[in-house]
């Protein structure tokens, strides 16, 4: 089987998503806004490098969309990928996926976005399953902890490894980081799509393709 494994944030949207989906969500819901000033602390600790991204998601989301019930969740989310969807990727993205879905192959949306959303993109763009940061609940409302590793940097390797040894056969990976080099140069046909020069120069030193999508 062939494998298909697509980065989502600046591989097919334009932009970071988290960030848009949670401000998206308090411009709706403004009287939240102070509670989400919690996540000041770890922002600033992120800024000194004393906090890493999976610390600082998880503290957007508890602070900002902590206690919410899935279907709170779930109604936002579709207006949210709706709106994604519409103006917020690239073309050439879309034709890739589209091109690998025509050759019957295996698609995976793999991100370090988290489970509130990335599912429901999948699903949208024709993915055949997801990989993506975990989210804890309580019961039916959120607590926004994460319940997996931030699915970034060696734990795309690691995940990378096990799908492959479920699913083996050929496979193409897209990224768009620094941090996606090291999986991309896992599989037959690695490419960096829209790369900083620094990540350009990496991703052909390992054998990368390197391309700009619009």
């Amino acid at each position: 089987m062939r494998l298909a494994i697509f980065d989502l944030d600046g591989t097919i949207t334009r932009h970071d998503s988290l960030a848009p989906y949670v401000c998206g969500f308090l411009l709706r819901h403004p009287w939240r806004v102070p509670r989400a000033l919690g996540v000041l602390p770890a922002l600033l600790g992120f800024a000194v490098g004393l906090c890493g991204r999976g610390p600082l998601k998880a503290a957007l989301m508890r602070s900002a969309l902590g206690g919410l019930t899935r279907s709170d969740i779930d109604r936002w989310s579709e207006v949210f990928v709706r709106r994604l969807l519409e103006r917020g990727t690239f073309a050439a993205a879309r034709e890739r996926i589209a091109a690998h879905a025509k050759a019957g192959d295996h698609l995976v949306l793999m991100s370090a976005s988290p489970e509130l959303y990335v599912p429901a993109i999948a699903r949208a763009l024709g993915f055949h399953e997801s990989i993506c940061t975990g989210v804890r609940w309580r019961g039916e409302r959120l607590d926004g902890r994460l319940s997996t590793p931030n699915r970034q940097g060696p734990e795309k390797v690691h995940c990378l490894r096990e799908l492959r040894e479920r699913l083996p056969g050929e496979a193409s990976a897209y990224g768009n980081s620094m941090a996606d080099i090291a999986h991309l140069a896992l599989v037959e046909h690695g490419v960096l799509v829209n790369g900083s020069a620094r990540a350009r120069r990496a991703a052909r030193l390992a054998g990368l393709d390197c391309v700009r999508w619009r």
